[in-house]
């Protein structure tokens, strides 16, 4: 199990591709038993980086599971994605045999704040 910022798993990916070591970081991702994603959708996604997370999709799915971790709507993902063939394939491998669960109440984050 692994756990990751979006962003920033982006970027090591990035920085991969500039060291030669992309398809090194493709196959470990793609070997773990549970990937968890967070800050889905924060900010619109470049090409590189859905290229980036079409990959790493393709790699996972059937075969592992991914978690993704976001305060923005599903019915919005494909939007932030930006690519229509692309967002189309990603969310396609994410979503079809995906568990939604969807919070409500008060953030966590704001909660502790009052506690502390």
């Amino acid at each position: 199990m692994k756990y990751y910022r979006l962003s920033r798993l982006l970027l090591e990916l990035t920085q991969s591709k500039a060291d030669g070591s992309y398809s090194k970081a493709l196959q470990a991702l793609s070997k773990l038993d549970v990937l968890i994603l967070d800050d889905w959708g924060l900010e619109p996604l470049k090409a590189a980086q859905r290229n980036d997370l079409m990959e790493i999709m393709d790699d996972r799915h059937g075969s592992s599971s991914t978690l993704m971790i976001s305060q923005l709507p599903t019915d919005q993902w494909y939007q932030s994605i930006g690519d229509n063939t692309l967002a189309d394939a990603i969310l396609d491998r994410l979503m079809h045999n995906a568990h939604r669960i969807k919070l409500k109440g008060e953030s966590m984050r704001k909660l502790q704040s009052i506690i502390d």
